[in-house]
């Protein structure tokens, strides 16, 4: 593999990664506004 392939899989996957953490912290600020 290219060193361009390894870096867009990392970004693809710090993306990702960014993306799940903002669902579970918005997650758990409306669990929180709930109770």
């Amino acid at each position: 593999m290219s060193g361009g392939a390894v870096t867009m899989m990392i970004v693809g996957m710090l993306i990702i990664w960014g993306g799940l953490g903002l669902s579970i912290a918005n997650a758990v600020k409306v669990a929180k506004a709930k109770k």
